[in-house]
């Protein structure tokens, strides 16, 4: 315990196991199956897996690499599959090395209609009853950017965010999953205005707003899908090959936009909503995770927001500032409506109780230490905390991913 890294705040949460994941800190999206943690990297091109049945003593096992030129930083786990996003690896690309140009206006304006193929775009599906050794069983391609990001729980449907040649942005896919060595796309949605190669004209300033699925959780025949600027639509799902707009809120501007996942709380009718902090020093303004009510469908309404972290001047520390991700309820893991879990940047990972959703309180908070090596190779992007995702298992012990960090394993103590 002596040698774990000690944290710049904590408040009923300790660090109880801490790994840099094999000299790999980079970390996004992090899914723990069979005690083992699988973490999708940000510039290491691949994903690793922890040995974390210890979690005092997480041991890295496996490094799986990605095609070259490919980003694998978002990934979903459930009983013995393992699915993983192959796209261009954006940051990579000279003019995207710029946060203005990557988050403001559309992507097309910067890549073309028609993408090269010097990279892997799709899916792939691998077989995890051994978690420790995946083995690729199946891949889904696209022609064009690649899958963004994935929500698969089970079953026979996978929904996921993709860039398709001819459209603007990212779009929503469904995927049939039911032979999983040859998945294939069902449905699509998209805003309209987002399919170019059609005709359509965006309603919205493309110089400015980006209008992109960033993903979309699922509950019963519903969608909850995030749009970063174009914010929030439901939509009816019922026939999978044929999505249905429910609704569709916008709120930037005057909010600065930038939504990123919408949880559904559907015992409560209500919809747990995050809008990602992503310019440094706040440079697109703060951000807030919203709570709306959802009661009905085709009015959500907005009726709370999380408090902001105030232990300290978060602004001033530099870096980004703001929400990233929430703890996504996922089976097998912690599922609760009432304790909310989600990631602030340089202010750590904050838990949230909204047994009166109209007053959300925080209760809990942990905020790791300045990472100690940088892998983050773009200009001007300082060496400061930036913490990721986070995934609570079902003995709610915390795995915390930073984009530079290594994985942080923290358990509550109030």
């Amino acid at each position: 315990m002596s040698d774990l890294p000690v944290a710049d705040y904590a408040r009923n949460m300790r660090l109880i196991g801490y790994t840099d994941q094999g000299g790999r800190p980079d970390g996004v999206q992090v899914m723990v199956n069979k005690g083992y943690a699988i973490v999708g990297h940000m510039f290491s091109q691949g994903f690793s897996v922890v040995d974390v049945r210890d979690p005092r003593n997480p041991k890295p096992v496996t490094y799986v690499p990605a095609p070259p030129n490919t980003w694998t930083l978002h990934l979903q786990a459930h009983d013995d599959l393992l699915l993983v996003v192959n796209a261009k690896d954006l940051y990579r690309d000279a003019i995207l090395q710029d946060e203005q140009k990557y988050y403001v206006g559309s992507m097309s304006d910067k890549l073309g209609l028609r993408s090269s193929q010097e990279y892997s775009a799709g899916f792939r599906v691998y077989d995890i009853k051994n978690p420790a050794a995946p083995r690729e069983i199946g891949f889904m391609p696209v022609e064009g950017v690649g899958v963004h990001r994935i929500w698969y729980v089970g079953g026979r449907w996978a929904y996921m965010s993709a860039m398709l040649d001819g459209f603007s942005d990212f779009v929503f896919l469904i995927v049939d999953m039911a032979d999983p060595t040859k998945p294939s796309i069902t449905g699509r949605y998209w805003i309209p205005g987002m399919n170019l190669a059609a005709g359509e004209t965006p309603s919205w300033d493309s110089s400015r707003f980006r209008y992109s699925c960033h993903h979309g959780l699922v509950a019963g025949d519903t969608a909850y899908v995030t749009w970063r600027d174009g914010g929030l639509t439901l939509l009816d799902i019922a026939d999978r090959s044929a999505p249905k707009l429910i609704a569709h809120r916008i709120w930037c501007p005057p909010y600065g936009g930038g939504t990123h996942n919408a949880l559904p709380l559907v015992d409560r009718d209500l919809l747990v909503v995050v809008d990602e902090a992503v310019l440094t020093n706040c440079a697109d303004g703060m951000k807030y995770t919203w709570v709306f009510d959802i009661r009905e469908p085709s009015n959500p309404i907005s009726i709370s927001t999380f408090p902001t972290p105030s232990d300290r001047d978060y602004v001033a520390k530099g870096g980004h500032f703001g929400p990233h991700n929430v703890h996504e309820n996922r089976p097998g893991s912690f599922v609760s409506s009432e304790m909310m879990f989600a990631t602030y940047n340089n202010a750590g990972v904050r838990a949230f109780d909204i047994r009166n959703p109209y007053q959300p309180v925080e209760v809990g908070a942990y905020v790791p230490p300045p990472p100690t090596r940088v892998l983050d190779h773009r200009p001007g992007i300082p060496s400061i905390l930036h913490t990721n995702d986070v995934f609570v298992d079902a003995n709610r012990l915390l795995y915390l991913t930073d984009m530079n960090g290594g994985l942080s394993i923290i358990e509550m103590t109030g």
